[in-house]
């Protein structure tokens, strides 16, 4: 028997002119995610929901996506302060996901920003259909948008009144 599975695992790069440790702490921004994703109407719904989400927190979304609202939760499960932190699927549409994200601080300063989302679709073969068609497609856009939104926030000073940002409030002001 043959089976025909495509299984995405998306990558993705984004050089931020900032610090290591504040964009890693707005990766980590549910506030941020939300201003990230506006178009989808994402919100937190439970779990953590405001501030920086920390290891071992779940936090339930709910969004508009493809024309359907649903709702998603992925837990902290990986933390390697200012270098790596990973969530994972605890329940949702998705069969499974892991979206790890990684941070390399650049000679110049900046910040190298990786995603690595590895995901499954749940209905079998009819779930690789979908993503081959356009559901690949679809997340690595989202994951473009919301990193150029992170992009955009970390240079321009708006990360100020995000909370849980205070900190490099203080290191900034040194």
């Amino acid at each position: 028997m043959v089976k025909l599975v495509f299984m995405p695992k998306l990558h993705l790069s984004t050089l931020i002119n900032a610090p290591i440790e504040l964009v890693f702490d707005l990766a980590r921004s549910i506030d941020l995610h939300m201003l990230s994703l506006e178009h989808t109407n994402e919100k937190a719904v439970a779990g953590r929901m405001t501030g920086l989400v920390e290891i071992g927190e779940t936090v339930t979304w709910e969004a508009k996506h493809l024309g359907f609202t649903q709702q998603l939760t992925s837990q902290i499960t990986d933390v390697e302060p200012h270098h790596y932190f990973a969530d994972e699927l605890k329940k949702g549409i998705f069969k499974d996901f892991k979206h790890e994200h990684f941070f390399e601080k650049q000679e110049d300063g900046q910040t190298l920003m990786k995603d690595i989302f590895d995901y499954t679709s749940p209905l079998g073969i009819l779930g690789s259909l979908a993503d081959f068609l356009f559901l690949a497609k679809y997340m690595t856009n989202l994951l473009q948008q919301r990193n150029m939104a992170l992009k955009q926030i970390a240079e321009n000073g708006k990360w100020k009144s995000l909370p849980g940002m205070e900190i490099h409030l203080h290191n900034e002001a040194v």
